[in-house]
This record gives structure tokens, sequence and C-alpha cells, in this order.
């Protein structure tokens, strides 16, 4: 399969003098979002391959000078989350061998990132191998979207930049709902940050929703912490996988009185049944991000949606490569 490298001299004397030619590299794993953030850096593409053996072994080839160059992989580790990993070891490789001066691992979705600690007895931190693994392939950075817990950042020991999806989600929601009516809710305790973050950008009230999780890939809600009766609440959280929760919470709150309830999740799992089960629910409507490539049903699914935010991190990218600040982005 052929996939895309982007090539430019940038403008900037100061990009220029430091880094020289930046370069995108894309894997398998979501080419419209490397295609948009191509085209926002205005980098003329050229080709490179990224391809199976008979057996499914992957073989890569660069097809492009990039000696001395600034090179950005973009590359979600999204189902097949185990051949997305591989293609981005594996393009790393390639690049550091072909003497490549600086290479950017941009991960919009981390997919181990859940396997953050010991869950029990004899369990792996499987986060922390795979940020090993990108590590020892050659990656000199990281560059990620809203990762499920912040400390991940340490497993790193290359620099590494969490985005944040947040701005894109709050002018999408400045531009939808009359702000005085909304209530910002956290689908579980661990996302309360992450919520009152979002909910601090538009002046609006928290409420927190306290669920019992039975067994994996299952939730029961248990109490919703807040009044949030005659508000249009705005779940918030990084990951929608089975949808269980978000179908829950949704119950929950319009049990409570809520006038409405939409979610805002940064990266759209959407395994098994949950495309079907979302559009079955009460949810108003799920806003994602394109960090992992819609499937056709998510794109066909009438209440889910998805935002762009190739802009985010092709501005991070441009940044990077000219050593400005990524986190004035977010101030």
């Amino acid at each position: 399969m052929l996939t895309s490298v982007g090539t430019k001299t940038r403008d900037k004397a100061s990009a220029s003098a430091k880094n020289g030619s930046i370069k995108l590299v894309t894997g398998n794993s979501n080419p419209a979002l490397a295609q948009a953030i191509s085209s926002y850096l205005d980098l003329p593409m050229t080709k490179a391959v990224v391809r199976r053996f008979a057996d499914m072994e992957i073989f890569v080839e660069i097809q492009e000078n990039v000696r001395g160059s600034d090179v950005f992989v973009v590359q979600s580790t999204s189902y097949p989350a185990n051949d997305h990993l591989m293609e981005l070891l594996i393009i790393i490789d390639a690049l550091r061998r072909a003497s490549a001066r600086r290479i950017t691992a941009v991960i919009p979705y981390f997919g181990y990132a859940r396997q953050d600690r010991k869950v029990g007895s004899r369990s792996p931190i499987s986060a922390k191998l795979v940020a090993n693994l990108i590590t020892h392939a050659g990656a000199d950075r990281v560059m990620t979207l809203d990762l499920h817990a912040g400390q991940i950042q340490g497993f790193f020991d290359i620099p590494t930049d969490n985005l944040y999806a947040s701005p894109v989600m709050v002018k999408d929601i400045r531009d939808r709902f009359q702000l005085e009516n909304v209530m910002v809710v956290s689908p579980d305790v661990g996302g309360v940050v992450r919520a009152r973050g979002l909910a601090k950008r538009i002046n609006a009230p928290l409420s927190i929703i306290d669920k019992r999780r039975e067994r994996a890939g299952e939730s029961e809600v248990m109490n919703v912490i807040g009044d949030v009766s005659g508000y249009t609440c705005v779940l918030v959280d990084d990951i929608v996988d089975s949808g269980g929760t978000l179908v829950n919470a949704a119950d929950a709150l319009l049990a409570n009185g809520a006038k409405d309830v939409y979610a805002y999740i940064t990266h759209g799992v959407l395994s098994g049944g949950a495309v079907a089960r979302i559009t079955a629910s009460k949810l108003k409507e799920l806003v994602i991000t394109d960090s992992i490539e819609p499937t056709e049903a998510v794109r066909n699914a009438p209440n889910i949606r998805s935002l762009p935010i190739a802009t985010l991190i092709g501005e991070a990218i441009d940044r990077t490569a000219s050593e400005e600040s990524v986190s004035s982005l977010f101030d």
C-alpha cells in the first residue's frame, strides 16, 4: 500500500537555520489526517511504501532523501493496534538508518495508554513497554493528543508533548450552545480534572457521575453528584470504546432532570457494537475528533460527528520545527 511523505523547506529564517527541511511521513493508520496536516503545513506530497509481505510482515521504504531532515511521523496506534504500532516502529527505524537529523513520532491516539499501571498481580504496564519500544526504535521526541493519564509522559525518556483537544471542543461548544444553560459533566471521578478544565474555559458549572465498574467493558452508573435539572449536559472524556459508560451516564443525567445530553470525546475507539449502542441511546450527539480514522459505520451514524484536529497538530508540528513554544497554544 502506498502512503505519503511531505517535504518542505520552511520559510521562517529561524526554522530553516535550525532544522533544515521538514518531512512529514505517515503509515496506514490515518492517512486522511496526515493529508490534512500536510495541507495545513503546505508540504508537497511524495511517495513512500508501507506494505505487507505474504506472511503479513511489514516492509517500509522511504523514497525520499531524509538525510539531515526534521521528520515527523504521523501514526495513531488505533485498530489494528499492533499492526499500526509495528508500522510506526519500522518507519522510525528506516528513517534513523537513512540519517534523519531528528525524528518526532506524532501519535494522535496512543493506544496502550489505558495500561498505565498494574491492575493486579503479575500484570504488565504495557504503556511503559510501548514507550520504550518507540524510544529504542530511534524516535527523538513524541507528540500525542489527550493522553489517558498525563503521567504517561514520564514513561518516555525523550521529550514528549501532550496536546489537548479542548480548544477545538470549546470553539464548537461556543458555536452551538447557549453557554448559560450548559453544564459540563465528568462521566467518572477519574476524569474530573479534564472536565473541570473545559468547564473553566466556558465558565460553566461542573457535575460528576459516580459509577461502579462491575467487569471490564461494562459500567453501572450509581449516582449523579450535582444538580443537573434543566441543564444541557456535556459529557467530557478522552476515550469512548464500548460506549457503555456514555449511554448509562446519559440515562442517569436525564433521569435527574437534564434537558439534553451531549458528549465530547477526543478519541472515538468505538469497538464492537459501540456505534449501534450510541445510535440507539438517548445521547443527543456524540462529538469525537479524527485522531482515529472514522469507520463507515461512524460516518453514517446520525448522532455521531467528527471534529478535525489537523490544524491543531499541524500548528504544533510547525512550532516544534521552528523551536517555538507549543504549550502557548493552550494558554
